[in-house]
């Protein structure tokens, strides 16, 4: 068993518990975005929104604006993600996760496939998030728990607590007294 945000996960868990617990309180942005094709910025956004089915369509065209402009694409809200950069594709991903306002972000190797300005851009954005969320003067989120896998030693310095893992299990951690973010 496993205890998530005071809800107990069991290997009984019914599909309707877990799918709910995901949809309400964890986001996930993939390494490799999992964007919907046929969708515009916009659309992948609203998705969980409209899943979730709790809000108006006005409500749920407003906060992903709102969350497209939190990641700097307001610019790019009708692009579909063939028409977006890697890094666009990221920061939509991150909105689509931030959408529902959840309580833990999960990635996984987030900038995988992203250039090192591309990095440095959604790592801080990611930064930004787990200190303050996405948009803290229009009271979108409040601060955000983030959980990320990466390979990448560079990252480290963002990360308050870093855990390795070696053969399958943690072999140890570091803890960062204070989070760093890196420029361009």
């Amino acid at each position: 068993d496993v205890s998530i945000l005071g809800q107990t996960v069991k290997k009984e868990s019914d599909d309707d518990f877990l799918s709910k617990l995901r949809l309400n309180n964890i986001g996930f942005v993939f390494q490799t975005f999992n964007l919907i094709s046929t969708m515009t910025a916009l659309e992948n956004v609203m998705l969980p929104m409209t899943i979730d089915n709790k809000l108006e369509e006005e409500e749920q065209i407003d906060r992903a604006k709102s969350l497209l402009k939190a990641v700097g694409l307001e610019d790019r809200v009708d692009h579909l993600p063939s028409e977006l950069s890697g890094g666009e594709q990221q920061r939509v991903a991150i909105a689509r996760s931030l959408s529902n306002k959840p309580d833990v972000l999960l990635l996984d190797e987030p900038t995988g496939d992203l250039d090192s300005n591309s990095t440095i851009e959604v790592m801080n954005l990611l930064l930004s998030i787990n200190k303050f969320g996405p948009n803290k003067d229009k009271g979108i989120l409040s601060p955000t728990t983030i959980v990320m896998v990466t390979h990448n030693p560079e990252l480290e310095c963002y990360a308050d607590r870093i855990l390795y893992v070696k053969d399958g299990k943690f072999s140890h951690q570091v803890i960062n007294k204070y989070q760093i973010a890196l420029t361009v």
